[in-house]
């Protein structure tokens, strides 16, 4: 049996939740640690700090899986005057690998903001912002004769997909010309000859994340020596990968007794609130972690009740009485994101162990 390495585990869960959607301030992915190591167990957590590493030496796991990066900005010296240079230093004397999957897994629809809203009994979920800017629009002229066989190649490495329907493409019949020199290897045609080919132009959408692999399926497949084909950028919304998340309760309920039962589901201290009024609960927005930036998006799609963290005073009049603004706390909105990625691995890879963290790294206590 091959030996599974750092690099597998971390390309695997970049293969779910591609690093191409973490926003532009984060820092997913390997940051500390060899990838061509052996994995001998993995560790994952909400936060990797200190008593993470000495958790994971205890178990015996070279491999660290946090949501949160320990690190966001680019550090100068690693002394150890802080907590963030600290662990980094325990991870490089212990061989302990640091791998963070954050916003990126925030984005993906089946990741932190699913979780919750399965926690919270939420159904017919969707993304609340969807992300603009990630698809592509790949066009490629096939001869005729070709067309199944590359269009199908091109669907198994992920393109055509647009919402609940796959296998989409626009296909439109005409004719290609073209010389070939004399440097030239011809598929179809001479050298020194002008060639008219039928060809079918052929459109399909891919998620930017698929890229290398539709491009990689398009030259095996296709016949020319020289394919001609284009990408696009599309504005297009990407209604699987976006911030936040909207659903429905199964049926009504009062305010308050949402909140009592929200703060019991998600393992709340404290529930910070604004002014609730009479109306039932019944469509519900949410977002883990920070998402105070979503209140517009969580208005606009209906919901009475937006749940999330780090609310901040002034942000809390922004409801306006048109919205429950619910904060439950950061750690609170996101902590069963170590049950996520721990399910999610130990059906992948069965050759070493994954737990998650017993460790509570909640840096926030209440009387």
């Amino acid at each position: 049996m091959a030996t599974t390495t750092i690099k597998d585990v971390c390309s695997y869960l970049e293969s779910l939740a591609p690093r191409s959607y973490q926003e532009n301030y984060d820092n997913s992915g390997l940051i500390v640690g060899n990838p061509h190591a052996a994995v001998t167990g993995v560790l994952v957590t909400l936060d990797c700090l200190e008593n993470i590493i000495d958790e994971a030496v205890a178990a015996r796991c070279n491999l660290v899986v946090a949501h949160h990066p320990i690190v966001f900005k680019g550090l100068k010296r690693i002394t150890g005057q802080n907590y963030v240079e600290r662990t980094i230093i325990k991870a490089i004397k212990n061989d302990i690998a640091i791998f963070a999957i954050h916003t990126n897994l925030d984005n993906v629809e089946w990741g932190v903001n699913k979780r919750i809203a399965d926690q919270l009994g939420l159904t017919h979920t969707k993304v609340l912002a969807p992300k603009s800017n990630v698809l592509l629009k790949l066009t490629v002229f096939v001869p005729a004769q070709h067309k199944n066989g590359v269009i199908n190649a091109l669907h198994e490495a992920g393109a055509g997909n647009i919402g609940n329907y796959s296998h989409c493409s626009f296909q439109l019949l005409g004719e290609g010309t073209f010389l070939p020199n004399e440097q030239a290897n011809p598929n179809i045609g001479k050298r020194g000859e002008l060639e008219r080919v039928s060809e079918v132009r052929v459109e399909l959408i891919l998620p930017e994340a698929s890229k290398q692999a539709v491009l990689g399926a398009l030259f095996r497949s296709h016949p020319y020596e020289e394919v001609a084909y284009y990408l696009s950028r599309l504005e297009n919304e990407h209604q699987q990968v976006g911030s936040g998340m909207v659903g429905d309760l199964p049926q009504p309920v009062e305010p308050f007794e949402f909140l009592n039962s929200l703060k019991t589901k998600m393992g709340a201290s404290v529930v910070r609130h604004t002014k609730v009024g009479t109306n039932n609960i019944s469509r519900v927005a949410l977002c883990g972690g920070s998402g105070s930036f979503l209140l517009p998006q969580a208005i606009a799609a209906g919901a009475q009740v937006f749940i999330s963290a780090d609310f901040k005073y002034h942000e809390f009049f922004d409801a306006e009485d048109k919205i429950v603004i619910a904060d439950i706390g950061h750690y609170e909105s996101e902590q069963f994101t170590k049950q996520l990625l721990a399910e999610v691995l130990s059906k992948k890879f069965t050759t070493f162990a994954t737990t998650f963290s017993k460790t509570t790294t909640n840096p926030i206590s209440y009387l």
